[in-house]
């Protein structure tokens, strides 16, 4: 068995090679906050390579590990206190496969 131990923005994580009866499942996923529109393309783009889009921002990799790319923005806007607003973001959220944040504030805003 193999281990190793890294660390991404200060968080410690350990891996461990169990063998080939174990494999990745959407129990556990890796969630990517990004600022920008182009963020959420590169990553989106690059981590989809040889893998699977999902609905909502959800992906797996090459891999075969699930990941979402959310902008930080459509927590701004899914929090939002009119109901209206963060329910016609959460609806074409629903929409998305890859998160536009255009597309967000289109519907935030009601047009």
């Amino acid at each position: 068995m193999f281990t190793g131990t890294f660390v991404l923005e200060g968080q410690e994580f350990q891996a461990i090679n169990g063998g080939p009866m174990f494999t990745f499942s959407p129990a556990i996923s890796l969630f990517v906050n990004c600022e920008t529109q182009d963020e959420v393309d590169a990553l989106w783009d690059r981590l989809s390579e040889g893998g699977e889009t999902q609905q909502c921002g959800w992906l797996k990799d090459r891999f075969g590990l699930s990941w979402q790319i959310i902008p930080t923005a459509i927590g701004e806007m899914l929090q939002d206190k009119d109901p209206e607003k963060s329910g016609r973001v959460m609806q074409a959220m629903l929409q998305m496969t890859k998160i536009d944040i255009a597309g967000l504030r289109r519907a935030y805003d009601g047009q």
